[in-house]
């Protein structure tokens, strides 16, 4: 699946600074002097292309699924300034950084301009999904609804409090996107009313609201069907090569070798199949070790190879597409919330991913603590190599457990790019401990 928002005549709509410090891009045109909309809505959904590879590598290598090799890159598994270092913030922080704002004023732009009540709800679900992606990297962030902000007050790059940004920017952008969208984006691959629904459940989730989270999960998986979506009978078909949109896909990014995003490193597929120099090797054996608590486990050999010691999941390659949610993720999602509120049915969503994986029934206590340990094992293994277990750990207050040393809560974030910090003159501040 590689879109018409994929073709590279989108860009003539926005254009990057000549100066990467700068925060935001200026148009090359007013926005009033446009007639139409679609190819700066376009932007918004092409420059989450760099936002992926950098937010995959976050999510295992930080956690207990990944390691790197080669000096500086090892510095994420060691909890301390190092992964502030030059190399690292140019080819992860940075580029997801940059990528995500520019979505972001690509997707005010339409939301200001725009008469097409779609193309604004779907730039509000970008803009939602932007800032989510931020909050959970960084913290505090700048925030930006404004499709020409003044550039000239360097007080407006001032950060926000994560939970304020979640309660007056991410959660009404989905909510708003939820009432604007049908379901009929799916299939070709644009935001779609079950993908904000979806997505506004993880944000419940990271919140630690599951109440609310439940019933809009919930709602996901009851729905799921009518928009064409269900769990795949094989696992390996969510990731074979030419798998893009399969049905059991929500939303993803299109990557694509024949169109240059802003990324210019190695893409997330070569970071796990131990493609590039920094890590050929990086299988954790943790994760072996997962494994191997799991037998006859049908997704094993698919996920990882323990001879080779890499993870060979995304068979589609360069070709790939970034799964940013699919239905086995909100599945578990929705049975931890139902867990958590001590609801019914926790189990019988836990038992979906098992019985595909070959496991049968969950025959485990169902205690809510030995419960809650279930459905965070199973998480991992389902989800191992799609850039989700940092998070996930960072989110159920699990770092120091899973990760079997104390990590001081300054590193569940990671560092602003000090390019940033040096072009607001010094109103963007770094987080604590880099």
């Amino acid at each position: 699946m590689k879109n018409l928002y994929l073709i590279l005549g989108l860009l003539l709509f926005l254009t990057a600074c000549d100066n990467d410090l700068d925060q935001v891009p200026p148009l090359e045109a007013e926005a009033s002097s446009l007639e139409s909309y679609a190819g700066v809505l376009n932007a918004a959904y092409y420059y989450q292309q760099a936002s992926t590879t950098p937010m995959a590598v976050m999510g295992d290598f930080r956690a207990d699924n990944m390691l790197m090799d080669e000096e500086p890159y090892p510095a994420f598994d060691r909890f301390n300034a190092d992964l502030a270092g030059g190399d690292l913030v140019g080819q992860f922080f940075q580029p997801f950084y940059s990528n995500l704002y520019k979505s972001i004023l690509s997707a005010n732009n339409v939301i200001e301009n725009s008469t097409d009540a779609t193309e604004v709800a779907e730039a509000q679900f970008l803009r939602a999904l932007s800032y989510f992606k931020l909050v959970q990297v960084f913290g505090d962030v700048t925030v930006n609804t404004s499709a020409s902000p003044a550039v000239d007050d360097k007080s407006i790059l001032a950060r926000t409090r994560a939970s304020e940004v979640y309660t007056n920017n991410i959660i009404p952008d989905f909510q708003a996107a939820i009432d604007g969208l049908d379901n009929s984006g799916i299939s070709s691959g644009r935001a779609s009313k079950l993908a904000a629904q979806g997505l506004l459940g993880k944000v419940y989730m990271a919140q630690g609201n599951y109440g609310s989270a439940a019933t809009i999960l919930a709602t996901v998986v009851s729905n799921a069907g009518g928009a064409g979506v269900e769990l795949q009978e094989n696992f390996a078909d969510i990731f074979a090569e030419g798998a893009d949109l399969n049905k059991e896909i929500i939303f993803a990014t299109p990557l694509s070798s024949s169109i240059e995003d802003e990324y210019g490193f190695t893409l997330f597929p070569g970071w796990f199949s131990g493609g590039d120099t920094k890590s050929l090797e990086p299988l954790d054996p943790d994760l072996i070790a997962a494994f191997d608590a799991s037998p006859g486990d049908l997704r094993r050999d698919l996920t990882i190879d323990a001879d080779a010691m890499t993870g060979p999941k995304w068979g589609g390659g360069l070709e790939q597409d970034y799964i940013e949610l699919r239905l086995g993720d909100v599945v578990l999602l929705l049975a931890e919330a139902l867990n958590e509120t001590n609801g019914s049915g926790a189990v019988d969503q836990l038992n979906k991913t098992r019985n595909r994986a070959g496991l049968g029934d969950y025959t485990g206590d169902t205690d809510q603590a030995t419960l809650r340990q279930a459905i965070a094992d199973e998480r991992r293994l389902e989800l191992a190599l799609e850039g989700q277990r940092w998070f996930d750990l960072v989110r159920t207050g699990t770092v120091d457990a899973e990760m079997g040393l104390p990590v001081n809560a300054n590193y569940y974030v990671f560092p602003i790019p000090d390019s940033e910090i040096l072009a607001s003159d010094g109103v963007i501040t770094q987080n604590d401990g880099y």
